[in-house]
């Protein structure tokens, strides 16, 4: 078994969610050939705002983007969390992992070995080793970069399919949580030759993202939605911060006990120490119809430490005429301004919010009409690497620089994109993400969000420019 990234979303799958009403946004599984972060250590520097990139576990494959590239690049020390996309939620309503084709990889998460010079730090994975593969890459890259997170992230466009059945009852959304602690918080991996065992990816991941797209809305294809989703939802939410917080509290008191004893004479004891704050988010619909559906949004964000709003995908590849895909601000249609407003009118505090945004194009081809191109009928989707009507950043901007293409902007609504007189790409490039960041701190939201890193340059342009202007550096 072996994936490709196509961004978050398949042609299928966005003609579904457009027929439902909904805007698409992930794709996870698919075989067609995304608190206070950012805390660093004594003497570092805080961030005061996210910046979080998406990793896609089937990246590693074809496209050959490994978590090494996060460190050789440079934007490992730019960002504040990485999301692992995506973990799965089985038919019996447990989180799981092993080598299923198209539900599963932990040849990619746990059990590849990485020679010396494919490994973050320089040393070949031994056979014995009970951790290797992505997670122990990401291990490494948290011990070069203090205070950078990893969060596992559930669920995606293609594996949201058993959520909903998984949390009708208290009792079934205390096992799935559970099982979900148990896997990634606690560690607690299958066996798999020598990889895995009890405990084996302790301490890798600081957080849970929940990725359901979309409760109470129709998502992918097969992926179960009810109107009871929207009130099991906020439930399975509270269940996770429930847990975390008493795992955290659990693992602070075992060390208390353990500290017990070692003082000499009369010195004074230590104090307990203060138990780890594990992070909860989510990833969230733009469209109002999918907000009201799913998410209780003032119960909800009593819960989250940030939600990454969906700001990517406003329109996509299959439509008939040529779009916007991701503008900071547009007239009677979806935008990053909208978008937020949208879920500050729903009660969502401010720097709770973190904004998405993409590492990739959408494009059509057999544009007609002249002009920029722009709002014009087109045959089909552009022919692209991995999926047509998808295309990196990284692509694009040699498209850009190649004379081809032209390079428009609305600098007023803050979006770009590219037209050769028949193509038409509509992308982010780092002049509209500094817009985007200006917005961020103008507003006092939470950061930025990449879907997803594999999209960038080599040497990180895109999460440069968002910490660049975040952190006005």
């Amino acid at each position: 078994m072996r994936r490709r990234n196509l961004s978050r979303l398949t042609i299928a799958g966005v003609t579904f969610a457009l027929l439902a009403g909904t805007a698409p946004a992930a794709v996870a599984g698919a075989d067609h050939g995304r608190s206070n972060g950012g805390d660093r250590s004594k003497g570092h520097h805080r961030p005061a705002y996210k910046n979080i990139g998406y990793f896609t576990q089937w990246g590693v494959y074809g496209r050959d983007f490994q978590v090494k590239d996060l460190d050789t690049s440079g934007t490992a020390a730019k960002l504040t969390h990485i999301n692992y996309a995506f973990g799965n939620v089985s038919a019996e309503g447990t989180c799981f992992t092993g080598d299923i084709p198209g539900q599963a990889d932990a040849w990619a998460d746990y059990v590849r070995p990485f020679d010396a010079a494919g490994s973050v730090d320089g040393v070949a994975d031994t056979d014995t080793q009970p951790l290797a593969g992505n997670f122990n890459q990401l291990r490494e890259l948290k011990a070069k970069n203090p205070g950078l997170k990893v969060m596992i992230s559930l669920g995606g466009w293609s594996w949201s399919t058993h959520f909903s059945d998984s949390v009708r009852t208290a009792a079934s959304r205390k096992a799935l949580v559970a099982s979900c602690i148990d896997l990634y918080i606690k560690g607690n991996l299958p066996v798999n030759g020598a990889r895995g065992g009890k405990g084996a990816a302790a301490g890798l991941f600081d957080g849970i993202d929940v990725d359901w797209e979309w409760p109470g809305s129709a998502g992918n294809e097969g992926t179960v939605f009810r109107p009871e989703d929207k009130k099991n939802f906020t439930a399975l939410i509270h269940e996770f911060r429930v847990q975390l917080d008493a795992y955290a509290k659990s693992q602070a008191k075992a060390k208390a006990e353990k500290g017990k004893g070692k003082g000499h004479g009369h010195h004074k004891p230590k104090p307990e120490p203060k138990p780890k704050h594990y992070d909860l988010s989510a990833y969230v619909p733009a469209n109002p119809a999918a907000i009201d559906a799913g998410f209780d949004v003032k119960r909800l964000m009593k819960d989250f430490d940030f939600v990454n709003l969906q700001g990517y995908d406003y329109h996509v590849s299959g439509e008939k005429k040529t779009a916007q895909q991701s503008a900071l601000y547009a007239k009677n249609d979806f935008s990053v301004d909208r978008t937020v407003r949208d879920w500050i009118k729903r009660g969502a505090p401010k720097h709770k919010l973190v904004v998405g945004m993409p590492t990739y194009g959408q494009g059509w081809t057999g544009v007609s009409g002249g002009g920029t191109g722009m709002g014009r009928p087109a045959k089909a989707p552009a022919p692209a690497t991995w999926a047509d009507g998808h295309e990196d950043y990284k692509v694009l901007k040699k498209l850009a620089q190649s004379g081809a293409y032209k390079v428009h902007r609305d600098t007023k609504n803050g979006h770009a994109w590219l037209f050769d007189g028949t193509t038409l790409w509509t992308y982010d490039d780092p002049q509209v993400l500094r817009a985007k960041t200006t917005y961020i701190r103008d507003k006092g939201l939470g950061g930025a969000m990449f879907w997803s890193l594999d999209g960038d340059t080599d040497d990180g342009e895109l999460v440069t420019a968002v910490d660049r202007g975040l952190n006005r550096r």
